[in-house]
């Protein structure tokens, strides 16, 4: 008897190792090569390290983190289901963002708006590859280069796909340098490449700053109301920052909360990758359908920066339009560095930014226009 109990006291001691497979295995080692990414390598490691760390401990048997109960399921519920972590995240990268560049020159949304059809694009191929209305809307969404929209969409709709989805939209915009140069490259001539635009005149109000993300989340409510909460989380982060009345909320905002927010939502994201649901096949195509969305979003967008300089006499280079995804400020710094290999005296850093800014809204908007349309066709 007592022989027994020390053998069902082992069996229950040692149970993870038993009841651990190949597939928890792989699984751990991808938490692994996340951290490694985060902290050996640099990339993304707000995310990374503390997506990499959920999807190990997720895997674990016997753990139970996310059972009923467990604290990984626990903060799940809390913030994705409820939709309040990407909601808050918004909130501080409205505090982070200056829209100055864009309201100087606001002809470069268009580019904002125009680096966003290959979401809508990917959402059709995605269609034909036989995924679902609502895995598609999540799919597309990658494109945008836009982490919280991407978190946000897939929460409401698939919420099945959270962990492929975030990571791969973090994934690529960490690629962002190594994807967007070629595209550029093959979409653009030298001479296109080399054309001149100097730095922004700063002439915008303070009056117009503090309008603008007031107009912007009116406007959204009358086109795509289901998107006001994302849009109006981004702009009350704004309005915040530029009011210079409320300094000590937007510095909240920006730092405190955003920080907090981000480690939380990382381990929830990681929480997401058990072995079950994440190795599929479905998942490798979401990867891929990931990389066809951000591709073409910026081929799109450097193809209407080549028809904008057609029309402005050949005032606007189209290198700028690659910085019309949300991928801020990043896609604006590679935009910058790109033109500066062919015209020293070319600063198109600001225009691009103006460009990067657009398509932060222009990725709300487009996830806006998306959830307004699957209510409306009550897939919801």
């Amino acid at each position: 008897m007592l022989w027994q109990s020390v053998l069902s006291g082992l069996e229950s001691l040692l149970g993870g190792v038993t009841q651990l497979t190949l597939a928890h295995l792989l699984m751990i080692l991808i938490g692994c090569l996340l951290l490694y990414l985060g902290i050996g390598r640099g990339i993304e490691p707000l995310l990374f390290v503390p997506i990499g760390f959920g999807t190990i401990l997720v895997n674990i048997p016997l753990a139970a983190v996310m059972e009923e109960g467990g604290f990984l399921r626990t903060l799940y519920n809390m913030g994705i289901i409820t939709e309040l972590f990407p909601i808050l995240i918004f909130i501080g990268i409205g505090a982070m963002t200056d829209f100055s560049p864009l309201l100087e020159n606001p002809k470069i949304l268009l580019l904002g708006a125009a680096g966003q059809f290959g979401i809508f694009l990917t959402l059709l191929l995605a269609l034909l590859l036989g995924y679902s209305q609502l895995e598609s809307l999540s799919i597309g969404i990658i494109g945008a280069c836009d982490g919280p929209t991407a978190i946000y969409v897939t929460s409401n709709y698939a919420p099945h796909l959270l962990g492929s989805v975030s990571v791969a939209a973090y994934s690529y915009m960490s690629l962002v340098p190594i994807i967007q140069p070629p595209i550029m490259r093959f979409l653009t001539t030298e001479r296109e490449r080399k054309i001149a635009m100097h730095g922004v005149k700063k002439s915008v109000s303070n009056r117009t700053r503090i309008l603008f993300p007031i107009l912007v989340t009116l406007f959204t409510a009358l086109v795509a109301p289901m998107g006001i909460p994302l849009m109006g989380a981004l702009m009350l982060g704004n309005l915040m920052k530029v009011s210079g009345c409320v300094d000590r909320l937007a510095n909240t905002s920006a730092n405190e909360i955003a920080n907090i927010v981000t480690l939380l939502l990382g381990l929830t994201i990681g929480a997401t990758m058990e072995a079950g649901q994440f190795l599929n096949v479905r998942t490798l195509g979401i990867f891929a359908l990931g990389f066809i969305a951000i591709t073409l979003d910026t081929a799109m967008g450097v193809l209407f920066g080549k028809l904008m300089c057609f029309f402005t006499g050949g005032k606007i280079n189209p290198l700028i339009g690659a910085a019309g995804i949300s991928a801020f400020p990043m896609s604006a710094r590679v935009v910058q560095n790109e033109g500066f290999k062919y015209n020293k005296k070319s600063h198109l850093l600001m225009h691009a930014m103006g460009a990067n800014t657009g398509g932060q809204i222009g990725s709300v908007m487009a996830a806006a226009i998306m959830l307004s349309v699957v209510k409306g066709m009550g897939l919801h």
